[in-house]
């Protein structure tokens, strides 16, 4: 039997009790908060990035500060699913499906529309959290790829959001050339692959 508490010690062991209890929910929103705040201050630096500096800030001081505050964290979850869409696997498929009416793309991507022995296996990209990873690092940085690619080959044009999405655009297919010819590549190797016998050595 325990010795009867006081109230002082009632009242600190209840205040203990609460706060262990109140610590993984304060701990979560802290968490949260810090990532919804991230989200918004990446989202008006993009803006800035993406229209310019100055008229980045015009637009967000007229804009209504309940449409920032939403559209703004949007911003990276866009870029995010965006990057997660893997238009290449695609458009890959359809060139391994259709490229023997279209001869011009042997000549772009050698061996494409070549029969191969066997077909070999694909690993999700996902499967690994490695991808997951580069997906987002890849995400969050195009913005600012974009902008660069823009102003080095589209300095002609005057309008900053409009020579930044033409360098968007650039870059996403010139990225997504290289990679189509470098998957096909691994295609071929891995269905050309030969599995050998080990040549037994003869006893002396």
């Amino acid at each position: 039997m325990y010795k009867q508490r006081g109230p002082v010690v009632y009242v600190l062991d209840l205040a203990d009790r609460l706060i262990s209890k109140a610590c993984p929910f304060a701990a979560a929103g802290i968490m949260v908060g810090s990532i919804y705040w991230t989200a918004v201050t990446y989202g008006a630096v993009t803006v800035m990035q993406v229209v310019g500096h100055k008229e980045g800030l015009d637009v967000m001081e007229r804009a209504d500060p309940l449409f920032l505050l939403i559209g703004l964290p949007t911003i990276p979850v866009m870029l995010i699913l965006g990057k997660m869409i893997r238009w290449e696997d695609y458009v890959l498929r359809l060139w391994r499906k259709y490229s023997n009416k279209l001869q011009i793309l042997n000549s772009i991507f050698p061996g494409i529309g070549c029969p191969v022995p066997r077909i070999p296996a694909e690993a999700n990209p996902l499967a690994d959290h490695v991808s997951a990873t580069r997906i987002l690092c890849g995400a969050l940085v195009f913005p600012t790829i974009a902008t660069i690619v823009g102003k080095l080959m589209f300095s002609s044009v005057n309008s900053n959001l409009q020579r930044t999405i033409l360098g968007g655009i650039a870059f996403v297919a010139i990225k997504g050339a290289f990679k189509v010819y470098f998957k096909q590549q691994q295609y071929l190797r891995q269905a050309h692959r030969k599995i050998l016998n080990y040549p037994e050595q003869e006893e002396a």
